[in-house]
């Protein structure tokens, strides 16, 4: 007799037996009780939580003959009827099992509607079960609407799919919708301690807990892995052939790792991560489990009385390790070790990724200043820090006269404000671009004195750093010739075509057409790291699919022409003429002339939209 593999020996033939589904079972349970039955269910779910079981055993509840052949409707099947045991040996003739991933035209469906039209042969009703329903075609959701939305009273509808957002919702409307949901691991390593019990085979705890947790939320997944854990470790399940099988790392490497972060060694961080890298041991796992420690002392840090409710053993480590580490350096790392799993199929070498990702706590990790040591200017100007005295001393260079004008204006009210004072009120409160710091008249020494607020400075200083000018590079000088024309409108078209992108496009952009044949063309490019076969290659293919059939060569060298350069040089022209545009302006020139305002260099920006 063939093995039969757990995940089917073990599958649920009635409700008693589902686990993880309680909300499903008690609401089919009391419409089969209360005879209140629809005539169309959508099962929705991840992989290996009961969508099909589900509807096996509602097809049995329905068909169900009893003991004695005189059954009715029941929510528990007695599987040992001809019915029972035929739907569970998948030969029950009015029960139909249609797979619409492979199943998926008009034809299909309208030859499983066919057979709607006669009535049951062997069981009380004919029950149709389309697996993966979102698979269907658009026509053949159409094909089967009428016949959906109001059956014969002897047939049943059962539509199960991992992706409910692809089913249209004239199917949805037409069906009563059950979301079975992903099992917990504690529901899983439940399951699985039963199974093994059954199966007479030992198995240690923290072995079925990784098991539980490798499945993520699929029964199914967790009794396959099981499968493949007992022929690893020939019968046995012992934790250290589980996670060597599964690529587990050890949670010792994980609470060192942990621990190393929370000291601030950066040497033990490289070290750990090289025995890893010897090991064999995956880095994507070491972030996985790092979240899952993170997220749990988070937990003992906000709830420190959830550490006597828990019965894991290692949470006396994850306790001292929520102690060691402040509560928003636990966030700051969790939320590293999510982003970082992305990072590792970015870089050459995940353990070079992992290293870096680890490391990027101790770079962003808070030092403690000690109040002897002066900081620096440097830090000075990054940190909010309080103005010193001598910052808030009255400098009369760089008061502004607006500011100077509203303090006089306060202090005297018999005195009536120049227009000219009330304009340069308004409008060095309103504009950031004009540089106050060399006024066209003399402020009087005792108005600029009076002006000694903090408020005050920290605009004065505002004003004066962004008078500094920036520097600005100047583009290339490009050399136009004709075949940097015909070379230019080639890719231009491909980038607006999407045919190329990342590294094949900064290929086309930079590189120069230097000669063409009728099957070859010669570029050149300044930068080696370009040249790349696999760039070449899918540029070759994008120029094919542009009517170029060509064979590339490309050449090192100093380029003169090229799509980069001739865009950046229209972008400067652009920023030229949008800079000549705002000085030409007369109300700019008004404001220069009259009120002595300045435009701060770099401070006229081209909006990216009409570029």
């Amino acid at each position: 007799m063939s093995y039969l593999v757990l995940a089917r020996k073990y599958r649920p033939r009635n409700f008693t037996e589902m686990v993880g589904q309680e909300h499903v079972v008690q609401a089919l349970t009391n419409a089969l009780v209360q005879q209140r039955l629809h005539h169309a269910y959508l099962f929705t779910g991840t992989r290996g939580v009961g969508k099909t079981t589900v509807s096996r055993i509602l097809a049995k509840s329905l068909n169900c003959q009893g003991l004695d052949g005189q059954g009715g409707i029941t929510a528990e099947p007695c599987g040992v009827c001809q019915a029972c045991k035929d739907i569970d040996a998948g030969r029950f003739v009015d029960y139909t099992e249609l797979d619409a991933a492979s199943n998926r035209g008009v034809d299909e469906v309208q030859s499983l509607l066919e057979q709607a039209v006669y009535k049951p042969v062997q069981g009380r009703f004919k029950v149709f079960m389309i697996d993966e329903v979102h698979m269907l075609t658009n026509t053949a959701f159409n094909a089967m609407l009428k016949t959906l939305e109001e059956p014969p009273e002897y047939l049943k509808f059962v539509l199960a799919t991992t992706d409910p957002q692809k089913v249209p919702v004239t199917v949805l409307s037409r069906c009563l919708q059950f979301n079975l949901r992903p099992m917990a691991p504690e529901t899983v390593f439940e399951h699985l301690t039963q199974v093994l019990l059954q199966e007479n085979l030992p198995a240690e705890p923290m072995a079925l807990k990784l098991l539980s947790r490798a499945a993520r939320g699929s029964m199914r997944d967790a009794l396959s892995l099981t499968d493949q854990a007992i022929a690893f470790g020939s019968g046995q399940l012992q934790e250290a052939t589980v996670r060597l099988m599964l690529g587990s790392v050890d949670r010792s490497h994980v609470m060192g790792l942990i621990d190393a972060l929370a000291r601030g060694h950066g040497a033990d961080v490289v070290g750990i991560v090289n025995g890893l890298r010897l090991n064999g041991l995956s880095a994507a796992s070491a972030l996985e489990d790092m979240a899952m420690v993170l997220q749990r002392m988070a937990v003992l840090q906000a709830v420190p009385q959830a550490a006597s409710e828990s019965q894991d053993p290692d949470d006396l480590e994850t306790l001292r390790l929520s102690q060691a580490l402040p509560a928003d350096e636990t966030q700051l790392l969790y939320s590293i070790c999510l982003h970082g799993r992305a990072e590792l199929g970015l870089a050459p070498d995940e353990y070079a990724a992992l290293t870096m990702v680890l490391l990027r706590l101790l770079a962003f990790k808070p030092k403690t200043l000690n109040v002897e040591q002066a900081p620096s200017p440097l830090a000075q100007k990054k940190t909010l820090t309080t103005a010193s005295e001598e910052d808030l001393k009255p400098q009369p260079s760089s008061v502004s006269p607006a500011l100077t004008s509203a303090k006089a204006s306060s202090d005297s009210s018999n005195t009536a404000v120049r227009p000219a004072q009330a304009h340069t009120t308004a409008l060095s409160e309103t504009s950031v671009a004009l540089d106050a710091s060399d006024p066209p008249w003399d402020v009087p020494q005792e108005s600029s004195a009076a002006v000694q607020t903090p408020s005050v400075q920290v605009k004065t200083l505002a004003v004066r750093e962004a008078s500094e000018p920036t520097q600005r590079t100047t583009p290339r000088a490009v050399v136009l010739t004709e075949e940097g024309h015909f070379w230019t409108d080639t890719v231009r078209a491909m980038v607006a075509a999407e045919s190329i992108t990342a590294l094949v496009r900064e290929l086309a952009l930079q590189s120069q057409l230097i000669g063409r044949d009728t099957d070859q063309w010669q570029l050149r490019i300044e930068s080696e790291s370009l040249n790349q076969g696999v760039a070449r290659e899918r540029l070759q293919n994008a120029l094919a699919a542009a009517g170029h059939a060509v064979k590339l060569v490309v050449e090192i060298g100093k380029v003169t022409d090229s799509p980069a350069l001739r865009n950046a040089a229209d972008l400067a022209a652009k920023q030229k003429a949008a800079e000549e545009l705002i000085h030409s302006d007369p109300l700019v020139q008004t404001m220069v002339q009259e009120f002595g305002a300045k435009i701060v260099p770099g401070s006229i920006k081209l909006i990216p939209s009409i570029l």
